[in-house]
């Protein structure tokens, strides 16, 4: 499993009501420039202006994918934030150059934890050094790496679906090496800022799980198949499409990891 540090100034032990989890597609050999750019420069500013950086992530299987998650203490609050930081002279200095890197922004989800404490728990967890400009951190692999499964679900199943999976499902998630680092259902209130869209008419529900290694990974994915407890509920869940699976390596700043 992966350990925790110490707890950084910035974190709230609990973050956040809300969350947006945001796959930016970019240009082909581009993405390590985003991060230099981002880990430098975003973090500090948008968490002057009332956010807290969760995580940003390598996609180990899209080589041109960034992915980040970004919290923030309600809706009313996020248009403040985003407004502060959007209008803010952080942005207006860096987004030439980062935007330069990009080809899609808007593949976002807003969301709210599943179940009360189903957030993530950012105490203990600080930032790594930042890496020499232009190279990946080193530290990115002892770090482990962090998979996201993105599950799209019949309107109005979202309560049945994150009650079984609390009581049900966690069990059988830990019991085959998995680390749950966080629950989530969609957010359904109106995009509070729509100068940033947000994917509207989803119902999802997000876990977000930590691993030692691909390796580790790789294991309790094996685990999970031979349990038939596990294919049972996966055959009784009231899911529309298939499910998306993230694999991600955090960035040496990336708190959750």
């Amino acid at each position: 499993m992966t350990l925790p540090l110490s707890v950084p100034a910035t974190a709230s032990l609990l973050a956040s009501p809300v969350v947006e989890l945001r796959q930016y597609t970019l240009k082909p050999n581009r993405r390590e420039t985003l991060i230099d750019i981002f880990d430098s420069h975003f973090i500090e500013g948008q968490e002057d202006a009332g956010m807290t950086i969760i995580g940003q992530f390598r996609d180990l299987d899209r080589p041109d994918m960034f992915v980040w998650l970004r919290g923030f203490d309600g809706m009313e609050a996020r248009k403040d934030a985003l407004t502060a930081f959007y209008d803010g002279p952080v942005w207006a200095a860096h987004r030439d150059a980062a935007n330069a890197t990009m080809i899609d922004s808007d593949d976002v989800l807003l969301l709210k934890p599943a179940w009360p404490g189903a957030g993530f728990d950012l105490s203990g967890l600080q930032r790594g050094a930042l890496p020499e400009v232009g190279k990946p951190s080193l530290d990115n692999r002892l770090s482990g790496i962090v998979v996201i499964q993105i599950h799209h679900l019949r309107p109005g199943a979202e309560a049945d679906f994150a009650g079984n999976f609390e009581t049900d499902a966690v069990p059988i998630l830990t019991a085959a090496g998995g680390r749950l680092l966080g629950a989530f259902k969609t957010e359904h209130a109106e995009n509070s800022f729509p100068r940033l869209p947000v994917r509207l008419g989803e119902n999802v529900f997000i876990a977000a799980t930590g691993f030692d290694s691909a390796e580790t990974h790789a294991r309790y994915e094996a685990a999970l198949a031979a349990s038939p407890r596990w294919q049972a509920l996966r055959q009784a869940a009231d899911i529309a499409g298939p499910t998306e699976a993230l694999r991600l390596t955090p960035t040496s700043q990336s708190l959750l990891r």
